[in-house]
């Protein structure tokens, strides 16, 4: 493993600047993937709803 160097010239064992820096410069094409497919998210919201409108109905029924 190589000796990596921190950004003030600090030796740095774990390498974690590097896999910072490799995190922040990665680039923004990856990160529209992954934040477009909203599709899923939005039917996921709607079953939620759908289930707990679903829940007040039966217990009003149970209530009643």
């Amino acid at each position: 493993m190589a000796n990596t160097q921190g950004p003030e010239g600090n030796y740095d064992p774990a390498g974690s600047t590097q896999m910072f820096r490799a995190f922040v410069d990665e680039s923004p094409q990856g990160r529209q993937q992954q934040a477009a497919p909203s599709g899923p998210r939005v039917g996921l919201i709607v079953g939620i709803v759908v289930g707990v409108v679903i829940v007040a109905a039966v217990a009003w029924l149970a209530l009643k």
